[in-house]
């Protein structure tokens, strides 16, 4: 208990000298709570992304799905009662995993720090570590700080992630409502270089595009005949489609150059070449050094959208559950 007020007394003297301002996120947060904190994500991370090297696209998108609801206070990974739906089982997320992972490196911090290190950190720290494990660096900084939030709604994913078929204007909008640019859209939109979609979310595209039994023009019509061979029908909800072809297990700037190619495989990704701004970001993103530079900048951008930080919220113990 002693080394605890110690430890307390000293984060109160950082804040005194200026080194946290208002309890905002920074550098090293648990560097004198749980100074292994970070560590133990990064090793755990590496264990799984070695048996599962699917979990980097699927860690990233569980971490845009949680800031995009509520910012990012971990109330994606919350389970439903019987008394509340929760964000995990409204339609947008019912394709999300990843959970199993998360509460694994919770149960290990648990342990090492009890009641110390939040779900939503762990969350912010996985996504980055599963896509740094390709590079054996990190990609770009996480900072810390974050609470859990107490609350998941269902209806709010609905409400508030971007829909595949957007258009610019929605897009924009929706990045907008977080505090985000045009820039971080197109960057962020990087992330479809790794992992697969669900054919149903885009075989609108391929089979009716108008509502006339047409195809959607603006796809590249080699693509859109090899897309029928594996999506061969509207109502297939099972299969699944590479999002960057023939690279879709590697994080590059590949992306781009597939979307200049005509070959985004949903509308949302097609919608960026279709005003001048977000197009022109797209071409300068075909430099690789250039879209790991930004997309770090803009990750950790979006990880800060309407965090809880000081008093607010609670760290769970569990993070599917709020605390009794």
């Amino acid at each position: 208990m002693k080394m605890r007020a110690f430890v307390v007394a000293c984060l109160a003297l950082f804040c005194i000298l200026g080194v946290c301002q208002g309890g905002d996120l920074r550098k090293k947060f648990y560097k004198l709570t749980c100074s292994q904190a970070e560590d133990i994500v990064r090793t755990k991370i590496q264990e799984h992304v070695s048996a599962r090297p699917e979990l980097p696209a699927k860690l990233i998108r569980l971490h845009f799905h949680d800031c995009f609801v509520r910012g990012c206070d971990g109330s994606v990974l919350l389970d439903s009662t019987a008394s509340n739906t929760a964000e995990k089982d409204s339609i947008p997320n019912l394709s999300l995993s990843g959970f199993d992972v998360i509460d694994d490196i919770k149960a290990s911090l648990e342990e090492k720090c009890p009641g110390t290190v939040s779900c939503a950190d762990i969350l912010a720290l996985a996504a980055r570590d599963a896509v740094s494990v390709q590079f054996n660096k990190p990609m770009w900084e996480v900072l810390t700080g974050r609470r859990d939030g107490r609350v998941s709604i269902s209806g709010e994913a609905l409400a508030n992630l971007p829909a595949p078929f957007f258009n610019i204007t929605q897009l924009r909008q929706s990045f907008e409502s977080k505090k985000l640019t045009v820039h971080d859209l197109v960057v962020l939109s990087g992330a479809h270089t790794i992992g697969v979609g669900h054919c149903n979310l885009f075989s609108n595209r391929l089979f009716n595009f108008t509502g006339k039994g047409d195809q959607d023009p603006s796809l590249n019509p080699t693509y859109a005949t090899l897309l029928k061979t594996k999506c061969q029908s509207l109502s297939d909800t099972t299969t699944t489609v590479e999002m960057d072809p023939d690279s879709s297990s590697t994080f590059d700037n590949d992306y781009y150059s597939i979307l200049l190619q005509n070959k985004g495989l949903f509308q949302s990704d097609a919608a960026l070449l279709t005003a001048k701004v977000s197009r022109n970001i797209v071409n300068e993103l075909t430099k690789q050094d250039k879209f790991f530079t930004e997309f770090g900048q803009s990750m950790k951008r979006m990880g800060a959208i309407e965090v809880l930080t000081g008093s607010d919220g609670e760290i769970r113990t569990k993070c599917s559950v709020v605390n009794s």
